[in-house]
């Protein structure tokens, strides 16, 4: 059985009060909130305004939350809080019979994968047969930019991380396919967000195509999970039609 603080014997004047409030403003993002005010912190934790400005600013300073001047959102940094935990509490085990099951399904490799800054990693993969030039595996990073799984993730974060997102243009051309230009990636994520889904056509490597669709909690992506298929093999339109439903129906189940 885990151990509590009363019984570790833990006192009032062992707890650091600052790190206490720090973390009262992240549990914020926690209840469904895509962005907050300094208002809204000091009077949803109970903080003083100056307190909840102090919080903000210095999560702001360490790249734990994004601002367009009045509200406050959460970057993806804020995942590498729960990296540990994740790991212990073994994602490639619990997702793997989601992703083995799509593969039956689908006859196709199927991944899952989580942002970290500009780029996807890899949480837990099935694959049938290797179709890229470079094998993946867990842990196994792609820029997000030429990603099925990085634009479905993107599509479906705070609007201030996509502004920031799009600032970073030109991104690196990876094929003559891939988008470069933030107006492009822009419509992109539109689309995507009105689709549900995001599909990627030789923009990563030529011969290759992906289609991916998020798995959300309270409206943000927290992972997405894909199908890869060589572009040989099945048209952009076939993937809709044969692929797309498997994914959407893990999806709801993760959901």
């Amino acid at each position: 059985m885990p151990e509590t603080p009363h019984s570790i014997g833990v006192g009032t004047k062992d707890l650091i009060a600052g790190l206490e409030k720090g973390l009262a403003v992240l549990a914020l993002f926690s209840e469904g909130r895509e962005r907050v005010t300094m208002a809204d912190a000091a009077r949803d934790t109970g903080l003083s305004r100056a307190a909840a400005r102090r919080v903000l600013l210095t999560l702001l300073h360490t790249g734990y939350v994004a601002t367009d001047g009045r509200h406050f959102t959460p970057t993806p940094r804020v995942l590498r809080l729960a990296r540990g935990y994740l790991d212990t509490q073994s994602i490639p085990e619990r997702m793997q019979p989601v992703l083995d099951s799509v593969m039956r399904q689908t006859g196709e490799s199927s991944s899952a994968a989580i942002l970290d800054g500009c780029e996807i990693v890899y949480v837990a993969r099935s694959a049938t047969r290797r179709i890229m030039s470079v094998g993946l595996g867990v842990g196994s990073r792609l820029p997000a930019h030429a990603t099925s799984m990085g634009r479905a993730l993107l599509a479906f974060r705070p609007e201030a991380e996509r502004e920031a997102f799009y600032r970073m243009a030109p991104y690196p051309a990876l094929t003559a396919k891939t988008i470069t230009e933030a107006e492009s990636m822009r419509r992109a994520f539109e689309r995507i967000r009105i689709e549900g889904f995001a599909l990627v056509d030789e923009e990563l490597e030529l011969g290759l195509r992906s289609i991916a669709v998020p798995v959300l909690r309270g409206g943000l992506a927290e992972l997405a999970i894909n199908v890869s298929v060589s572009a040989a093999q099945m048209s952009v339109v076939e993937m809709r039609e044969a692929l797309l439903p498997v994914l959407l129906s893990a999806m709801k189940g993760l959901s």
